[in-house]
C-alpha cells in the first residue's frame, strides 16, 4: 500500500491526553497535512501495542503522547531501515518536551519535533550528532514584513567571522512566528525555527538594550537576546543585540564543552 506523503498519526495512550492531541491536530493539520488521531482505548479487547503495530506504517510521521518506556515497547520489532521507517516524535502528556525519537534526519523527525514544540510551547529535543555539535543559537526580532534578504544581511552581519553552519537554530517570539522573510530565510538555510510564547519571554526579560519600539509594538523589553538565551539556557551571550535595517539579531553560544 502506497502511503500519502503528507500524513501524520497522533497516538494517544490515555483519554486524558485528548485536549493536547486535539490542539496538535488543529495546529499541525495545515498545508495539506492530514492528521489522524488514534484512541486505542475504544478497542479494549485488542492490546494497544498490537493496535499500534497495525497502524505504524500507515503514516510517514507519528507523534506519540506517552512515556518513553511505552514508546520503546511499542516500537519493538517494527523497525526495518532508517530510510523507510516512519519518523516518531515523543511528546510527554504535560506537553513539555518534544523528543525526536526515530528517523531524525531521513524521516524528518527533527523538523517535526520543532513543529510539535512550537504548536504547544514545548522544548524540542534532538539527539543527532549533526545538530548537537552546532554551538550557536540566533535570537531574531524584526519589523513586520521584512524581506528574506534583510534577515540574511542582519544575520551575516552579526555572525561576522563565524559560519552559518555553526548555527543550531533560530529563536523568536510567537508574534513573529509567521513572518514570511524569517520563514524563507530558515527554509533556505535548513535552520529550524523555535517559537517562544510571549509570556515565556516576558517572564525572562534578559535584554541589555531595552527598546521603546519593541515595548510599544510587542509588549516586551526585547526579543532577540531573551529568545536566544531561553533557547540555549547554559549558553553565553557572545553577540548582544545587533540591529540592521529593521532586523535585530543576538547570538548565544552553547558552552557544553566547559562542563566539568
Amino acid at each position: 500500500m502506497e502511503i500519502a506523503e503528507k500524513t501524520l498519526g497522533i497516538w494517544l495512550v490515555r483519554a486524558e491526553s485528548e485536549a493536547l492531541a486535539l490542539c496538535l491536530q488543529r495546529r499541525l493539520g495545515v498545508d495539506g497535512v492530514r492528521v489522524t488521531l488514534y484512541r486505542p482505548w475504544l478497542t479494549p479487547d485488542l492490546p494497544q501495542q498490537q493496535q499500534f503495530g497495525a497502524a505504524y506504517r500507515q503514516h510517514r510521521q507519528w507523534v506519540m503522547l506517552a512515556a518513553s518506556g511505552i514508546a520503546v515497547r511499542f516500537l519493538d520489532g517494527l523497525l526495518r531501515d532508517k530510510h523507510s521507517d516512519p519518523a516518531v516524535v515523543l511528546l510527554d502528556e504535560a506537553g513539555r518536551h518534544a523528543v525526536a525519537l526515530l528517523a531524525g534526519h531521513e524521516g524528518g523527525a527533527n523538523q517535526l519535533a520543532y513543529r510539535v514544540a512550537n504548536a504547544v510551547g514545548a522544548a524540542p529535543v534532538l539527539s543527532t550528532a549533526t545538530e548537537a555539535l552546532k554551538p550557536l543559537v540566533l535570537g531574531v526580532g524584526c519589523r513586520k514584513n521584512v524581506s528574506e534578504e534583510q534577515i540574511a544581511a542582519a544575520v551575516l552581519f552579526a555572525l561576522a567571522e563565524r559560519e552559518l553552519t555553526d548555527v543550531r537554530e533560530v529563536a523568536t517570539v510567537d508574534l513573529k512566528a509567521n513572518e514570511p522573510g524569517l520563514l524563507a530565510f530558515c527554509a533556505r538555510h535548513g535552520l529550524p525555527l523555535r517559537v517562544l510564547g510571549h509570556a515565556t519571554v516576558a517572564a525572562r526579560p534578559w535584554t541589555r538594550q531595552p527598546s521603546d519600539w519593541v515595548r510599544h509594538n510587542v509588549g516586551l523589553d526585547g526579543v532577540c537576546e531573551p529568545c536566544a538565551l531561553i533557547a540555549s539556557p547554559r549558553g553565553h551571550l557572545i553577540v548582544p543585540k545587533t540591529a540592521l535595517n529593521g532586523v535585530a539579531v543576538a547570538i548565544v553560544e552553547d558552552k557544553w564543552m566547559e562542563i566539568a
